[in-house]
């Protein structure tokens, strides 16, 4: 499977990192872009550092997994920015409010909004993550538009039937939501009845 994973400027990254180990379980094929502020995200959340270089920040956060392959912000030279390229599933994670509005509005300033754009236009699974609360009117009316587009809306809010034990199994439970919608199978939290 080929995903395209977005990482933007709303705090989330341990999110963002435990969907990129477990897309690279999964042996899919990851283009991964992330914005300047997502950058500082994952410095911040991650590892409480934000003077990193962006270099250091994304060779961290890879970790080395040869699946993925790391694009530039602006590079839409990437087979991520046309819908001629194959591409099974894009995720953005964590999903900032002001990439909903780039979105919601049709602009596209980056590679990941290219991205998000091209997965709405082709009718291919985009599920953006957000995590922000309280959510304005502003917020909300981005959200409905990019869902009636076909966007998958999966907010950062994770459930506590599964009797979680650690902030981890938290995770697990948002990220299991995740691989879900874009039909990779796992066994990252409990399920409901089971």
């Amino acid at each position: 499977m080929r995903v395209f994973l977005g990482v933007t400027g709303a705090s989330g990254a341990p999110y963002a990192e435990r969907l990129l180990r477990a897309l690279a379980a999964a042996d899919c094929e990851v283009g991964l872009a992330a914005s300047r502020s997502g950058i500082q995200v994952l410095a911040t959340e991650l590892y409480r550092d934000p003077s990193l270089s962006r270099l250091e920040v994304l060779d961290r956060f890879v970790g080395g997994a040869e699946q993925v392959t790391v694009y530039g912000e602006n590079d839409f030279s990437s087979p991520y920015a046309s819908g001629s390229a194959k591409v099974d599933a894009y995720v953005i994670c964590p999903c900032s409010m002001a990439t909903v509005g780039t979105l919601a509005s049709g602009a596209m300033q980056n590679l990941i909004h290219r991205a998000a754009s091209v997965a709405l236009k082709e009718r291919r699974t985009l599920v953006l993550v957000p995590r922000e609360t309280p959510l304005s009117s502003i917020h909300l009316r981005g959200l409905a538009t990019l869902n009636e587009a076909g966007a998958v809306i999966l907010f950062a809010a994770p459930g506590f039937y599964h009797g979680p034990e650690s902030i981890g199994d938290l995770v697990d439970f948002l990220v299991a939501r995740c691989l879900d919608q874009i039909g990779i199978d796992n066994a990252l939290a409990d399920r409901w009845g089971e």
